[in-house]
């Protein structure tokens, strides 16, 4: 069996019969009908027009980067993505889009029962000084001076608390856990029995008796608004302070390129934990790009699929299975052989295209400051101009862009980041710059460095839904050694959990007269 690398694939020759020839073209027939199969079964191709994307997605798609002559009269391609898709993953879409049905109506659910269960607090005090007025109104007794001034306590506490209420529950939510939040419920729990405790008492000691004392009617008010507002302080404390102080670390690794980020959390619960690391994840972490990962891929593959086994004996002579067996020991044997220069061609492949991106970058560099010297020179002229006729930032922007724009795509696609960048954020950005009077180095600035995912348009995080992977309770909190994950469709997110030591500091005293010195000098010195 000998392996060569001119070719790719696997092909049996044999010359010892007319038989095991025609064998070997039907089993070279089955297998290219299989793969075609392979290919076309149970698949379906979607375009998508995502907002006018700078460049196509051959880049993308691994194709070679187009030399320093392309695009000689182009200002901006545009075009779209496709994206295959098979029939596994169009009843995944579908799923996905029951579950976030499911969860706005869980949503809306526990809106309407904290509005409800709000009202039965603000509305309790209130009924409580009401129906005595309404059920036995001559049967009270005057209120005096005291019982008036309880009713200025009661209206001033109950605003307090409607206030309190408002800034710490009723916030726009940032997310949608998998689970209740447990203090939440509690706390929740805690008041509807609370009210309910008061409502009981107040039914069995002063409806049914139709008590006369208004004033003990009165002060039994506002000693529950003076306990509502106890239980909102320790709402404070539950929701908001006790998770300020840092307990744990926790190492954030993207499952794609590595990317590692570690951040201190506080005592918190497994999905608010989750929560926490993907608003940090948002900030912090570099965009996801997953052009920049095809290429070791490509190379390996390159690298795998330039050998050819030959079968000198014929297939009719060996079991299919030792036959595949040895052709992937030939194949792995071949491939060990060539390992030994495989790290100068990455060597060489990563120096050229370093030096295509230094080369283009410069190009770059000098089309922007042109560019932007022409705006001044546009600026001087319009000042002397009449008001009518000066032009505003977007039209600069759309004047002056073509003469950047080769030298941008060509940057763009060496990097790969052409799906990143459309042409109309592109042309926002460079309005945003002329309006604000910024340098071409602060327009260049998003370009040269990619940023964060916020940076980039909205298509690349908004609709992005999070899947949280733990073997323990994501209700339980953060302990020692935890690991979960946060799925996304293109990578996860892989957390690990260290608790932080507990730090022992001591103190050494110095006595200020132990390092005095004197410093004697002598009259004679050396010539």
């Amino acid at each position: 069996m000998d392996t060569e690398s001119n070719y790719s694939g696997y092909s049996y020759y044999s010359g010892r019969s007319r038989g095991s020839h025609r064998h070997g073209e039907r089993s070279r027939d089955r297998h290219k009908s299989r793969s075609k199969d392979s290919r076309s079964e149970k698949s379906v191709t979607i375009n998508t027009p995502p907002a006018e994307p700078l460049l196509g997605d051959s880049a993308v798609r691994d194709e070679p980067v187009q030399d320093d002559n392309w695009g000689e009269t182009t200002t901006a391609v545009t075009g779209t993505s496709e994206h295959s898709l098979s029939q596994e993953d169009i009843v995944r879409i579908t799923k996905d889009l029951e579950d976030s049905v499911g969860l706005n109506c869980r949503r809306y659910f526990t809106l309407t029962l904290a509005v409800i269960l709000g009202l039965l607090v603000f509305l309790t005090p209130l009924a409580f000084l009401v129906l005595p007025h309404l059920l036995w109104p001559e049967k009270l007794q005057t209120c005096g001076t005291a019982c008036e001034g309880l009713f200025i306590s009661v209206a001033f506490k109950l605003l307090i608390l409607l206030l309190a209420i408002w800034a710490l529950f009723f916030r726009p939510p940032r997310a949608s856990l998998p689970r209740v939040f447990v203090f939440r419920a509690l706390l929740a729990v805690l008041v509807l029995l609370f009210v309910i405790s008061y409502w009981l008492f107040y039914g069995v000691r002063i409806l049914d008796s139709q008590d006369e004392n208004y004033q003990g009617i009165v002060q039994y008010a506002v000693s529950l608004v003076d306990a509502l507002l106890f239980i909102h302080y320790l709402a404070i404390v539950l929701l908001e302070l006790r998770q300020l102080q840092p307990c744990f670390s926790v190492c954030i690794t993207r499952s794609t390129d590595g990317e590692t980020r570690h951040y201190n959390l506080g005592q918190l619960s497994i999905q608010r934990a989750a929560l926490a690391i993907v608003e940090n994840y948002y900030r912090d972490f570099p965009i996801h790009n997953p052009a920049l990962l095809s290429a070791s891929k490509s190379r390996a593959a390159k690298h795998l699929a330039g050998l050819k086994v030959y079968n000198v004996d014929g297939p009719g002579n060996n079991a299919a299975a030792g036959l595949a067996h040895s052709q992937s020991r030939a194949l792995i044997a071949a491939a060990a052989r060539r390992r030994d220069s495989s790290h100068n061609e990455l060597y060489y492949e990563e120096a050229e295209h370093d030096r295509r991106v230094r080369k283009r970058r410069a190009r770059l560099v000098v089309a922007v400051e042109e560019a932007f010297t022409h705006i001044k020179r546009m600026q001087e002229e319009e000042q002397k101009k009449a008001p009518g006729d000066v032009m505003d930032p977007r039209e600069a922007a759309q004047a002056i862009f073509p003469s950047m724009a080769r030298a941008l795509q060509k940057y763009l696609r060496t990097t790969r980041q052409q799906h990143c960048h459309s042409m109309e954020s592109i042309q926002q950005h460079l309005a945003f710059c002329i309006t604000n009077n910024m340098t071409p180095k602060a327009f260049l600035e998003s370009y040269l460095t990619p940023g964060p995912t916020m940076q980039y348009s909205r298509d690349h995080w908004l609709a992005r839904q999070w899947t949280l992977i733990s073997e323990a309770s994501v209700t339980s909190g953060l302990k020692d050694g935890t690991v979960f994950l946060l799925k996304c469709v293109d990578f996860s997110l892989v957390v690990t959990t260290k608790k932080i030591p507990y730090i022992q500091m001591s103190e050494e005293y110095i006595d200020p007269k132990s390092h005095k010195f004197v410093l004697r000098l002598q009259s004679e010195t050396s010539v």
